[in-house]
């Protein structure tokens, strides 16, 4: 039997994934990373011109900020590669009073979904998460992102809350998901 196209990035995947901190310089990558994600993943539920015209700047002026926050210590950023090519990343926020470390973004580009580097970066977030002593990690997700929300729950994440947010102009419900470490 043949093996399928994604079968073999997966098999590539685990071979050369790799994950390395973000720095400050990193910032228009992640920031393009971000838009390519959301471009896809969000078409449809927020408005085309959004996406299409006020993401780009809004994002990588989002992670200029960001970055300086993350260098002066308020979490971390991984930028996930397969060999040399970015591929997704995450951003971890320091546990809160309550000990709960926030995952403030996680994404896999398009071409790269199902392939194993989410789950990897999810790995990565927990480990770091353990490291400083957190009990469990939360994530907010739009109610409207069905994939997301399959891939959080397959992955054991429970529903914790539902919230009002505001993107691109229009008001949405985001879903507080949470799970616990061992």
């Amino acid at each position: 039997m043949p093996i399928s196209q994604h079968t073999k990035i997966a098999r590539k995947l685990s071979e050369d994934l790799r994950l390395r901190p973000a720095t400050l310089a990193d910032a228009p990558l992640v920031a393009q990373m971000h838009v390519q994600s959301w471009v896809t993943a969000y078409r449809g539920i927020l408005p085309d011109a959004f996406l299409d015209h006020e993401l780009p700047a809004e994002r990588a002026a989002h992670w200029a900020h960001r970055m300086t926050e993350i260098e002066a210590g308020a979490g971390e950023v991984l930028i996930a590669e397969a060999g040399e090519t970015p591929i997704g990343f995450v951003c971890v926020a320091n546990p809160d009073d309550s000990g709960s470390v926030l995952v403030d973004n996680l994404h896999a580009l398009p071409g790269y979904k199902g392939a194993g580097a989410g789950s990897a970066m999810l790995r990565a977030a927990k480990a770091w998460a353990r490291e400083r002593g957190a009990r469990q990690l939360h994530l907010y997700v739009l109610e409207a992102n069905r994939a997301a929300i399959g891939f959080y729950e397959s992955r054991g994440w429970q529903l914790a809350g539902r919230e009002d947010d505001h993107m691109g102009g229009i008001d949405l419900i985001a879903l507080r998901y949470t799970l616990a470490l061992d």
